[in-house]
């Protein structure tokens, strides 16, 4: 399988939503979080740059999925605001020919808002889905 070119760009964006806040992510009435894009759309959104790197490369059933991330959200982006996500192809990990390692900056008007390591992995759609039904059913047999 071949591989990015080191350097090779992909982006993604998007204009905060109230559904991007991360004030919607509280799971109880005692969870506070502020009105501001959350941390975790901006992973995802990262996370979308990088795998748009990885489209041409993948086969027929495969996808891309990330394996770790290693993130720092430095400022706050308020409703309505545009967030752009650029990902840089560093190169494979060294650890087979299946892990993609990519550097990545988030930026809204305001300037630079996040930077994110992180680590993709070519798998198999139909058998990542099985595993994760498998597992499951191994679970309920030990209760």
């Amino acid at each position: 399988m071949s591989e990015p070119q080191p350097n090779t760009i992909g982006t993604a964006s998007l204009i905060v939503a109230e559904s991007d806040l991360a004030s919607i992510l509280s799971l109880s009435a005692t969870d506070h979080f502020p009105a501001v894009f959350a941390t975790a759309r901006m992973v995802a959104l990262m996370e979308v740059a990088a795998s748009r790197v990885l489209i041409p490369f993948l086969g027929p059933g495969q996808l891309s999925v990330g394996v770790s991330v290693d993130a720092t959200h430095s400022a706050p982006t308020p409703l309505g605001e545009k967030v752009v996500a650029q990902a840089r192809y560093v190169g494979n990990t060294g650890q087979g020919d299946k892990l993609y390692e990519f550097d990545i900056v988030a930026k809204d008007p305001g300037g630079e808002i996040g930077r994110m390591r992180h680590v993709r992995a070519i798998v198999d759609t139909a058998r990542l889905e099985g595993r994760a039904v498998k597992r499951m059913r191994s679970r309920e047999e030990l209760r």
